[in-house]
């Protein structure tokens, strides 16, 4: 056995290694949804069922903290993503002497553990609601808003990264000619510089969301007397669990999977109109060019 046979044989072996570490806790997990016992076991195999996502189905505290997590994500989308592009925008049009100490103000809050932000807001709302006098019923004191608040103080700086990314391949001669043309700052932004960043927008949207709904350490203080998923699944551990939280855990995952696979067959769908639309575009140009060879 040579050694270019034996390098080969240790890659596979280590690749095979990586994606069993990777992915065995998720096949273990997937295993336990499915089996009978009331502690999630995977081995052995008592008896196949569906019960347990009967069972997550039927529990409120955990269809309530998806429906919270949710709303909060979308809260925190509509929120955080603004403010990114907006601080992004503003970095560009900032004197390169000052954009190192913009840089690092608009990005400490990632620097900040998610217990100090949890509880700064909820500090800061709670002075503020008392200093305008209002009541524990408004919003002042409301789980989800301030949940929404906090979250978005660090993933807006997720957001605003993203930009910066994006805007670094931007022509600023774009906005010049469209300006010498006539064009007004506000048809600059919504006809040149949105439609550029439509991607990066995209991204940013669901890394925000995604952020949004595996957060706990802030949320678990903005959140208040209300819930989320991470909260709830954090109270279900350390009572004791059952084979519900893999069912839940096998939904998750299968949304996922369906996600990307429907994203990918868009995309492959996407280049090939592409790729038909460059080539239908080549036939014409070369049409025309036999016409107006002469005869």
């Amino acid at each position: 056995m040579t050694s270019d046979l034996i390098q080969k044989y240790m890659v596979r072996f280590y690749i095979a290694m990586f994606f069993l570490y990777l992915f065995g806790p998720l096949i273990l997990m997937g295993v336990t949804a499915f089996n009978s016992p009331t502690f999630p076991t995977a081995i052995p195999i008592d008896e196949l069922t569906l019960k347990w996502f009967s069972v997550l189905a039927n529990d409120k505290d955990m269809i309530q903290g998806i429906k919270n997590s949710l709303w909060i994500g979308l809260g925190v989308v509509c929120l955080a993503v603004p403010i990114g592009l907006a601080a992004a925008l503003l970095m560009s049009q900032v004197h390169k002497k000052a954009q190192s100490i913009y840089y690092m103000i608009v990005v400490s809050p990632l620097l900040t553990p998610g217990v100090i932000l949890g509880i700064s807001t909820l500090v800061f709302w709670d002075r503020l609601g008392v200093w305008v006098d209002a009541d524990y019923n408004s919003v002042f004191y409301s789980g989800i808003f301030l949940s929404v608040i906090g979250q978005s103080t660090f993933i807006s700086a997720y957001c605003m990264l993203i930009f910066l990314s994006r805007l670094q391949r931007f022509d600023r001669t774009q906005e010049e000619a469209a300006l010498d043309l006539g064009a007004t700052n506000v048809q600059v932004f919504w006809k040149i510089l949105i439609p550029f960043l439509r991607p990066a927008i995209g991204s940013a949207a669901f890394l925000a969301f995604l952020t949004s709904f595996e957060n706990y350490n802030t949320t678990l203080f903005t959140i208040q007397a209300e819930s989320t998923l991470t909260t709830v699944l954090a109270g279900k551990v350390r009572l004791g669990t059952n084979p519900s939280l893999s069912a839940l855990a096998v939904v998750i995952v299968g949304i996922t999977l369906v996600g990307a696979v429907t994203h990918e067959i868009y995309r492959r769908r996407e280049m090939r109109r592409e790729a038909l639309a460059a080539e239908a575009a080549k036939r014409a140009a070369h049409t025309a060019d036999k016409g107006m060879a002469p005869v």
